[in-house]
């Protein structure tokens, strides 16, 4: 795929998720309702409506590639998946959603031959838009308009760490990051870790608990067009079309690789 034809996919799939994120804020502003699903996750109306828009928008664009979505990989529809297929998270941070303190996203991914080619990642209620493909670097949209980010590489004082909000373990960071200088661990929600590090914000976010393809793709496209990295502990780049979707230990980071 050309660089011409990532630029309008990208452009494209902007749209949908702007969509998504207007549907999602305003059941963000009503009174909603949380159920539990079968992982003891929650789920809301804005979960599913969403995903419901972004697969009615991906289908209009008549692209060949299967779809992966969270909501309806946990209802049972799952198809094959081949060299290319899309990846939807329409609502990362439910919890973060749920508790109202702004950092839940809306994400969209293009994965091809097992590494994600373009993706976005909205968080609405931040009025951020991060976006990025391959062949065209990674920008960012928000109330300052549209510029271009790079990832960084570390300071001398010491890392910038991410942790997740919800999902931390502090003593396997801290065991992790043993040996490096730290100056400083900041806590966010949702796919935004990957976007920060691609912003040149922060270094590194390792994540050692239980994720999801989807949860991550479209940030891993952002970080990945803006320079950085994503990696397993192995020190080999983040696979995508894994049997399950289940990711492994990774370590996200900016233009220094952190293994």
């Amino acid at each position: 795929m050309q660089a011409s034809e990532q630029a309008t996919l990208v452009a494209a799939i902007v749209e949908i998720a702007r969509q998504a994120g207007d549907l999602i804020l305003d059941i963000y502003h009503s009174d909603f309702e949380v159920r539990g699903k079968e992982d003891a996750s929650p789920v809301t109306a804005a979960d599913e409506q969403a995903e419901a828009l972004i697969l009615q928008g991906l289908n209009a664009l008549a692209t060949p590639y299967p779809i992966i979505a969270e909501e309806a990989y946990a209802a049972g529809k799952v198809p094959a998946v081949d060299d290319c297929f899309w990846l939807v998270d329409p609502l990362d941070g439910t919890r973060e959603f749920v508790n109202r303190n702004g950092e839940f996203t809306v994400n969209i991914a293009l994965i091809k031959q097992g590494k994600p080619l373009l993706g976005v990642v909205l968080a609405p209620a931040l009025n951020q838009l991060y976006a990025g493909s391959r062949d065209n670097g990674a920008f960012i949209e928000d109330d300052q308009g549209r510029r271009a980010i790079k990832a960084r590489r570390p300071a001398q004082a010491g890392l910038d760490v991410l942790a997740s909000r919800s999902h931390g373990d502090t003593a396997a960071l801290d065991e992790l990051l043993k040996g490096r200088t730290v100056h400083s661990l900041i806590n966010a929600g949702s796919s935004l870790k990957l976007c920060l590090i691609a912003a040149g914000q922060a270094d590194v976010y390792p994540r050692q608990g239980r994720t999801m393809e989807w949860d991550i793709a479209a940030g891993d496209a952002v970080l990945r067009a803006a320079g950085g990295h994503v990696q397993v502990f192995d020190g080999s780049p983040l696979r995508y079309g894994k049997a399950g979707f289940e990711n492994p230990h990774f370590v996200a980071s900016g233009a220094e690789a952190f293994f």
